[in-house]
């Protein structure tokens, strides 16, 4: 399972070989070097052993399932990207894989288009990270996020957020007192937007608040119905 040196390192992770298949097909020809496995136990040796750019992974697998991936690897501080793959419909199951720790996810039947649209984005974002400021700390009220380490305290307590979670409250926290709409934070977030319809960005947000706005602190994120989110301080 070596990688080749070209533009990123992308594993695959699926039991449905015709599906596995396709893809390392596909994502070869547009220049990515890919590995592929055939379930979790293999998709987390493979992880430790290469160090992919990015993990596409299917929910449903034997041995280990996907959900079970993200809960390893994000308890093992491990951020690499996760495109989550899922042949169930129901938002409750999305949401259970988002909350896991996946970044993003893509239902099956899936476009390929769609597919590398949304794997360019998470890509966008993991070569982005190198950019920051290596000194700054952003602070609102006892919120302490220091960028660069990417770590969120409130108060003395640190808090464990997804690589999504913290880029979505470093925008709001960035943006402090004004109010951002969701097509803004989705095209700065995910790169794209879901749709009116969509529930995402109210689930990430959802995560944030129970994670950032203990009963024992002020509430710092809010919602300004039909417009957006913002974050400050509550009166």
């Amino acid at each position: 399972m070596n990688f080749q040196t070209l533009k990123h390192q992308v594993l695959i992770a699926d039991d449905d070989r015709a599906i596995r298949e396709a893809l390392v097909r596909a994502l070869s020809l547009e220049g990515y070097a890919v590995t592929a496995v055939n379930d979790g136990a293999k998709a987390l040796e493979a992880v430790k052993a290469e160090t992919p750019d990015v993990l596409i992974l299917d929910l449903m697998m034997p041995v280990i399932d996907g959900m079970t991936v993200c809960r390893v690897l994000r308890a093992e501080k491990n951020r690499v990207p996760i495109l989550m793959l899922t042949a169930r419909t129901e938002t409750s199951d999305r949401v259970a894989g988002l909350d896991a720790g996946a970044d993003d996810y893509l239902p099956k039947p899936f476009a390929l288009d769609e597919l590398l649209a949304r794997l360019r984005v998470l890509l966008r974002r993991y070569d982005s990270d190198d950019d920051f400021d290596q000194a700054e700390i952003l602070t609102l009220d006892d919120l302490r996020i220091d960028v660069a380490a990417r770590r969120v305290f409130r108060g003395d307590n640190e808090i464990e957020l997804s690589k999504t979670e913290f880029e979505l409250l470093e925008l709001l926290v960035r943006n402090s007192g004004i109010v951002l709409d969701h097509s803004m934070i989705y095209d700065r977030i995910w790169g794209y937007d879901f749709g009116p319809e969509s529930k995402n960005l109210a689930v990430y947000i959802g995560y944030i608040r129970r994670k950032v706005d203990a009963v024992d602190h002020k509430q710092l994120i809010h919602t300004v119905r039909g417009v957006g989110y913002t974050a400050r301080v509550s009166d």
